[in-house]
């Protein structure tokens, strides 16, 4: 196995806050790219401040920009401005998720900036994108999450919408980030005269990205699809069941073979055979008859045990994990999923592992989110050549 990283030699420049262009600079991170990350001078990322914290600096922080360099820059200000200009002509990819126009009111959008690097590929995150009548709104991913129709979907009938209880629409678009951002490295590449590129990601479609056939139900059948709880429309069974200790199980059994696997497993074989029940659409015209055949199945086992039976029985199942439990996952834990790392006070803590896995050139955790302007002296002065005593005036100016 080669130590090399797929993206060694790639630099990109991550202009963002919070949540979603840090989270696709922490990917590219991951898998070698030089991701140099410009912040405010003095207070830095507002992540460094998210939830919990250890020695004054978020633990989040600390997983979020792993492997990524921090630089100081006041980009309101024209010194700062200039900076970004200078490293715009040493990286590859810019990754951005301020509103539309205002690296442009900078002086530092995209047009500009290509100018001084044809080959340039910026990476535009924003609510609802670079154009449109929304374009100058400001978005969060709770909003994307609400308008990009995901909300709508999520809780039950009786009940108001709920949320997903991590940042479920910065973090699609930060994943679409890295996806168009590799696919406009891809064609620079190929491309004669290296010509880069704007990708233009909006948190609002990325979440509509996941709703599957919604649309075209609508369309042709002007379907409304609705919440449904624990269960997806269409698809029987998949559901969450109650055992005898009081813990839930999901089950998904969803497939023809699976389905009758499943019912043999509890002591169901007349349900395996039934012609009813022999297709998907027969278990949905009957699926709450099989929930409440599955239910009362689960409802006199432990969860371990009915989880064992239908493990043998090779059909899908799984505990609804807490994160006390994934922490004590011999899977996650086979799989480096739960890293032991340390942080600059020499305390040990774990990471979440590296995501995907790839056989010969994986990524890797390095190094844990940096101090604020740990590598001002690395960027700017061997990389940009910024002279000491212009260095010390640009700080004097708050500009660094």
């Amino acid at each position: 196995m080669t130590t090399k990283k797929p993206l060694q030699g790639v630099r990109v420049l991550e202009l963002g806050t919070l949540v979603a262009a840090p989270f696709a600079g922490k990917i590219f991170a991951e898998f070698g790219a030089e991701v140099i990350k410009v912040e405010a001078p003095e207070t830095g990322d507002p992540l460094r401040n998210w939830r919990a914290m250890h020695n004054d600096t978020s633990v989040w922080w600390y997983v979020q920009s792993r492997n990524k360099k921090s630089v100081t820059v006041d980009m309101r200000k024209e010194e700062g401005q200039e900076i970004i200009r200078s490293l715009a002509q040493k990286v590859d990819i810019i990754i951005e998720n301020f509103r539309p126009g205002t690296l442009e009111k900078w002086g530092i959008g995209y047009d500009a900036l290509s100018e001084l690097n044809p080959s340039l590929i910026m990476v535009r995150i924003s609510g609802y994108g670079q154009t449109g009548p929304y374009r100058d709104k400001p978005g969060f991913g709770s909003v994307a999450e609400a308008i990009g129709g995901l909300r709508h979907l999520t809780g039950y009938a009786d009940r108001p919408p709920v949320r997903a209880g991590v940042a479920l629409g910065d973090l699609t678009a930060g994943l679409y980030a890295v996806i168009g951002g590799m696919m406009a490295l891809r064609a620079r590449d190929l491309s004669p005269e290296k010509k880069g590129q704007m990708v233009d990601v909006a948190l609002y479609e990325a979440v509509f990205s996941l709703l599957e056939g919604v649309l075209p139900e609508y369309d042709l059948k002007g379907l409304v699809r609705e919440r449904t709880g624990s269960t997806l429309p269409g698809i029987a069974p998949s559901n969450t069941y109650l055992c005898a200790d009081g813990k839930y199980l999901v089950i998904g059994a969803n497939g023809d073979s699976i389905f009758k696997r499943l019912m043999h497993a509890i002591g169901r074989s007349d349900i395996a055979e039934d012609p009813r029940f022999a297709t998907n659409q027969g278990r949905v015209d009957h699926v709450d008859f099989i929930d409440q055949v599955i239910g009362e199945w689960t409802s006199r086992h432990p969860l371990r045990e009915a989880q064992r039976l239908l493990d043998e029985a090779a059909v899908p199942v799984g505990p609804i994990y807490s994160i006390e439990e994934i922490a004590e996952d011999e899977h996650y834990r086979e799989r480096g999923m739960l890293e032991r790392i340390e942080l600059p006070d020499g305390e040990s803590v774990m990471f979440p592992g590296i995501v995907p896995k790839l056989s010969e050139t994986p990524g890797s955790h390095e190094w844990v989110g940096p101090a604020l302007g740990e590598h001002n002296e690395e960027i700017l002065e061997k990389l940009l050549q910024i002279d000491p005593a212009v260095l010390a005036m640009l700080k004097e100016k708050r500009a660094i």
